[in-house]
C-alpha cells in the first residue's frame, strides 16, 4: 500500500452492473479469452516445433504471440471472474501490479510490431543482405532491447501511479486498473502527472505508429521494381502486419494522448485493444499466411 494513500482496496465497476448482462459478459469473454490463449498457443508451438518457420519474421511473431497471450491475461481473467462475483474489489497492491503488467506486455507488443516492420523492410528493400543483417544473434538482441524498453516504460508508469494519493473515493469505473481512471480518484491536482502519462504512453503509441507508417510507405515504394508475383507475396505479408498495427494503435492513441478525461466509450475501446487485438492477431497471421497454415497442418495433422 502507498504511504500517501488511505485507500487499501478499489472497487471495479466492470462493463455493466446489470446482472443479466453480467452473465452474458462471463460467457462471451470466457470464450474469447480461451480462444485467445488457444490461438496464440498454437502459433507459439508451431513456430517452436516447425523447421520451415525459422526466418526472423517468425522469430518475432513468436514473441508477439507470447506478449499477446500475457497482455490479455493481465485483464481478461479479472473481468470474467468479476462478472459473476458480488464483491468486485481489488487490493491496492494488486491494482499496481495490474498497471505494471498491462503496460509491460502492451509495450512489448508495440516494440515487437516495430521489429516485424523492420524485418519486412530489410526483406523487401535489402533482400541480398537479409540473412546477414537479421541473423539470430541480432534478432535476440533486438527482442532483449524490447523487453528492457518495456520494463523502463512500465516502471515509469508504476512510479506515477504510486505517487497518487487516494483519500476517499475508491470506485473505479472500469474493468481493470489503469492510470487514466486512477487519476480521477486521486485527491490532488493531476495535471502534471497526466502530462507525464501522455509523454510516456501517448508518445510511445504515437511515435511508434508514425515510425510504422513511414516504414510501410518506404516498403510500398520499394515494391515498384518487383515482379507481379513478388508484389503480391510482399503485399500479402505487409497487409497482415498493417491490419494488426491499425487495430492496436488506433485505440491506444485514443486512450493515451488526451487530457485526464474519461468517456463512456473508453471501456469498449479498452476491450478492443486488451482482448480483441490479442484474439485477432493469431487469426490474421494464420489466415493470411500460407507458410504458417501449412506448418500448422503438417505439425498438428501428424500429431493427430
Amino acid at each position: 500500500m502507498s504511504t500517501n494513500s488511505s485507500v487499501n482496496e478499489f472497487i471495479l465497476l466492470g462493463l455493466t452492473q446489470d446482472p443479466r448482462k453480467q452473465k452474458a459478459i462471463f460467457g462471451v469473454f470466457l470464450l474469447l479469452y480461451l480462444a485467445t490463449l488457444l490461438g496464440n498457443f498454437l502459433i507459439l508451438v508451431t513456430i517452436k516445433r516447425s523447421r520451415t518457420l525459422g526466418s526472423p519474421m517468425y522469430f518475432f511473431l513468436f514473441y508477439l504471440s507470447f506478449a499477446d497471450a500475457c497482455f490479455s491475461t493481465t485483464t481478461a481473467p479479472r473481468l470474467i471472474v468479476d462478472a459473476l462475483s458480488q464483491q468486485k474489489t481489488i487490493s491496492y497492491n494488486e491494482c499496481m501490479i495490474q498497471v505494471f503488467s498491462s503496460h509491460f506486455f502492451g509495450c512489448m507488443g508495440i516494440f515487437v510490431l516495430i521489429l516485424m516492420a523492420f524485418d519486412r523492410y530489410v526483406a523487401i528493400c535489402k533482400p541480398l543482405r537479409y540473412t546477414t543483417i537479421l541473423n539470430r544473434h541480432v534478432c535476440s538482441v533486438l527482442v532483449i532491447l524490447g523487453w528492457v524498453g518495456s520494463c523502463i516504460h512500465s516502471l515509469a508508469q508504476i512510479f506515477l501511479a504510486l505517487r497518487l494519493p487516494f483519500c476517499g473515493p475508491n470506485v473505479i469505473d472500469h474493468y481493470f486498473c489503469d492510470l487514466q481512471p486512477l487519476l480521477k480518484l486521486a485527491c490532488m491536482d493531476t495535471y502534471i502527472i497526466n502530462l507525464l502519462v501522455i509523454t510516456n504512453s501517448g508518445a510511445i503509441c504515437t511515435v511508434s505508429f508514425i515510425i510504422l507508417l513511414i516504414s510501410y510507405v518506404i516498403i510500398l515504394y520499394s515494391l515498384r521494381n518487383y515482379s507481379a508475383e513478388g508484389k503480391r507475396k510482399a503485399l500479402s505479408t505487409c497487409t497482415s502486419h498493417f491490419i494488426v498495427v491499425v487495430l492496436f494503435f488506433g485505440p491506444c492513441i485514443f486512450m493515451y494522448t488526451r487530457p485526464a478525461t474519461t468517456f463512456p466509450v473508453d471501456k469498449v475501446v479498452a476491450v478492443f485493444y486488451t482482448i480483441g487485438t490479442p484474439l485477432l492477431n493469431p487469426l490474421i497471421y494464420t489466415l493470411r499466411n500460407a507458410e504458417v497454415k501449412n506448418a500448422m497442418k503438417k505439425l498438428w495433422c501428424s500429431k493427430v
